[in-house]
């Protein structure tokens, strides 16, 4: 299959931090254009038998990442020229610098391999230890959304963004919260996070889509204490926030990113319409420790003991 070609800047420039806040809303829609020409690729593959391996952590990672990681990683490096690119299946382990991307090509493999539409596109571009404009692209749905300083969903047509919309939280419902939790990765700590709060329904979504349904006013909380990665969350997280809502840890701070020394790894987190709902939370301090972390750990320990 051929892939779209990237979309380039007109012309392309360098950028430096610190990126003004007038510059952030037109990054964020280029990186929605990006997003959205990697999803067309997807679509191409989706609903097919599309080739994939397991990967060390037991994830699958499937053709169809592969080909939309390199169409980002080229557009990125034409648009935006010297900015690291730390990409799930390419570059998982470079080095941040004081600006630099985290993108995930296919957020919701496994549901997209199974053929679900609810899969996603993640681009982030971070400034020291937080996003300051991104996009997330659900092609399956036919949505874009994107964020700077302020937060906006446009549909997708013709592979394209349409015309952008400002998104916000909602206040929430009399009758409880919504609260979005994941079809493959529900857990007794999130089951016991949720149960200290009002909570009217549990809708199954998958992906980064949770972080932009609640930004978009249709959900109100979405709590993970299972391990997820900085490309995961680093794009929904700046869609909420800039849609007035929160992305908080275990102490009830912002989450932050660029942690190499923990291979890009979060920790648990609550992503919430409103603030209001945090003191009720009892997120556990640390995720539990996966193979992956176990095998990325000792090899870094055996790196070690050769030097």
């Amino acid at each position: 299959m051929t892939a779209p070609a990237p979309i380039l800047a007109d012309p392309p420039a360098s950028l430096t931090a610190p990126v003004s806040a007038a510059m952030r809303d037109a990054i964020a829609e280029q990186l929605a254009g990006i997003a959205c020409e990697a999803g067309r690729i997807l679509r191409g593959y989706h609903g097919s038998d599309c080739p994939h391996v397991i990967k060390p952590d037991g994830s699958p990672a499937s053709l169809a990442d592969t080909r939309s990681e390199e169409l980002i990683v080229a557009a990125l490096g034409q648009a935006f020229p010297g900015i690291p690119v730390i990409a799930e299946e390419t570059s998982g382990t470079a080095q941040p610098a004081p600006l630099f991307f985290l993108v995930d090509p296919l957020d919701g493999t496994r549901d997209f391999l199974a053929g679900s539409e609810q899969y996603c596109v993640n681009i982030g571009l971070i400034q020291g230890d937080r996003p300051i404009a991104a996009a997330l692209a659900a092609p399956g749905l036919g949505r874009v959304w994107a964020a700077g300083t302020t937060a906006r969903e446009a549909p997708i047509r013709e592979g394209r963004p349409g015309a952008f919309r400002p998104v916000g939280v909602r206040a929430a419902p009399a009758d409880g919260l919504v609260a979005l939790v994941s079809r493959l990765h529900g857990d007794s700590d999130t089951d016991a996070c949720l149960d200290r709060l009002p909570i009217g329904e549990r809708r199954v979504t998958s992906s980064a889509l949770k972080f932009c349904l609640i930004a978009a006013g249709e959900a109100d909380l979405y709590v993970r204490c299972v391990p997820t990665m900085e490309w995961d969350t680093a794009a929904g997280d700046h869609v909420l926030t800039m849609a007035g809502g929160r992305v908080v840890g275990p102490d009830g701070a912002t989450i932050t990113y660029g942690h190499h020394a923990r291979f890009y790894r979060n920790g648990p987190f609550a992503a919430l319409a409103s603030a209001a709902y945090r003191d009720a939370l009892t997120l556990p301090q640390q995720s539990a420790v996966s193979y992956f972390d176990r095998r990325r750990a000792g090899a870094a320990v055996e790196a070690a003991g050769q030097e």
